[in-house]
């Protein structure tokens, strides 16, 4: 037929093969935009998740029901924080079982049950805050009173009989690490064992600093300090037992335990409280500053806030002195909190499987410490009472120092036994961190 006439051209065989059903046109779906991926602090200050942990308390949880106390529940959890906090200093004040297990122990112990509960949840916001913000300033608050001068000039053989006991909890780490390595731990092995020779230099504050820094796990700490409470308590079992024998001296008319402050050890003063909290928070600041630009990223910033508030206490001592009786009382309270946070973000299985490797661990090292400052002591012609006073204040820190020279009437002591206390908690984070990254890693491989 004629195209003039209307019919359409002819189709070539190649084009005639006739169309698919519309059933069969499938448009290409366009790919959906991908989110950013944000830092895990950013998403957990965020409230992003479920609540994502920090990386410092970062590990492996199954899932869990919704906790009673949501993530975001602010007042909720701080609440618990608080109460369990309280709880402990409470336990260890007014109760013989409190005080067998010490109110640091209570307060992990309340923070497991609550998380294994599910009554709040690990890593919650709140629990950032106390990571943050308030573990850095309880450093400098409690070691407001660390006037190196006044340790050398007015402790005499103590400061000597307090050095051959840090030696000897060096060699005490070095023979249980070797002994008991806690590769089932992996790297908090090595990393456990740094933090418990700080705290059997210093104390609980050095263990809490050097844990943190090195990014130890929750659970692993929360064993730590099970075994730490254990061993402490025999410790200061057999120190009385040696001291047993040793008379208590003349009483005098004057009482040292005031050390000549203004303001009684403990009391607690409004204006002298402010003071202290305000130059705290400055201190941390300038020392996140000092971290930052010396380019050693977080875990860096509790050793830089130490070096520097002690520098100043060294410094101007009269100043910051007054102000160091309010600063310990805040820095105990939010050391609680922080024992709290510990065991909120730890496993009540992993705490106690892990717990045993540690104990081992710490009994070897105490043991060989106390054989090593008593034999060493002997040889250099100390004097008992100074060793025990010395290793007690290696071991359990000025308080207890304090307190058996106290219990035992030797009142020379009780100032000197405090001063040490406070230059070992001045010295230990900086020999517990160096000690783990540089021998103990080395030695376990990793």
């Amino acid at each position: 037929m004629d195209r003039a006439a209307g019919m359409p051209p002819p189709v070539s065989p190649l084009l005639s093969s006739p169309s698919p059903p519309l059933h069969l046109h499938r448009r290409p779906r366009p790919l959906a935009p991908r989110s950013p991926r944000l830092p895990l602090r950013r998403l957990w200050r965020d409230g992003g998740g479920d609540g994502c942990q920090p990386s410092r308390l970062r590990h492996v949880r199954p899932p869990r029901a919704v906790p009673i106390i949501a993530p975001g529940d602010q007042w909720g959890n701080w609440a618990f924080l608080l109460s369990a906090a309280a709880f402990g200093t409470w336990a260890e004040e007014r109760t013989a079982w409190g005080a067998a297990l010490s109110g640091a122990l209570v307060s992990i112990l309340a923070g497991l049950a609550a998380s294994s509960a599910g009554l709040v949840a690990p890593g919650a916001p709140a629990q950032a805050v106390v990571m943050e913000y308030l573990l850095p300033v309880a450093v400098p608050l409690l070691l407001l009173g660390a006037d190196l001068r006044r340790v050398v000039r007015a402790t005499g053989d103590l400061l000597k009989a307090f050095l051959i006991g840090s030696v000897a909890t060096v060699i005490g780490t070095t023979v249980a690490y070797l002994l008991f390595p806690m590769r089932s731990l992996g790297q908090d092995g090595w990393k456990i064992a740094a933090a418990l020779m700080g705290s059997y230099i210093g104390g609980a504050v050095n263990f809490v600093a050097i844990s943190e820094a090195l990014g130890t796990t929750p659970s692993v700490v929360a064993a730590g300090v099970a075994a730490d409470n254990l061993i402490s308590a025999l410790y200061f079992t057999a120190l009385f037992a040696l001291a047993s024998k040793i008379p208590p001296e003349p009483k005098s008319a004057s009482s040292p335990e005031d050390g000549g402050e203004g303001e009684p050890r403990g009391s607690m003063s409004v204006l002298h409280g402010g003071a202290a909290l305000a130059l705290s928070f400055t201190i941390c600041r300038a020392g996140t500053g000092i971290a930052a630009g010396l380019g050693v990223g977080i875990g860096g910033t509790l050793p830089c806030v130490t070096a520097l508030v002690v520098a100043l206490a060294t410094a101007f001592p009269g100043v910051l002195g007054r102000l160091a009786p309010s600063g310990e009382t805040m820095a105990l309270i939010l050391m609680q909190v922080f024992f709290t946070v510990v065991g909120a973000n730890g496993s009540v299985v992993d705490a106690v499987t892990k717990a045993p490797a540690v104990f081992a661990f710490a009994a070897v090292q105490v043991a060989v410490h106390l054989a090593v400052v008593l034999g060493v002591g002997r040889l250099a012609g100390l004097d008992r009472k100074q060793l025990l006073i010395a290793s007690n204040a290696n071991v359990g820190g000025p308080t207890t120092a304090a307190a058996m020279a106290t219990a035992k009437g030797w009142s020379s002591l009780v100032v000197p036994g405090i001063l040490v206390g406070i230059f070992g908690i001045s010295i230990a984070t900086f020999f517990g961190i160096g000690f783990g990254m540089f021998v103990l890693r080395r030695i376990s491989g990793f």
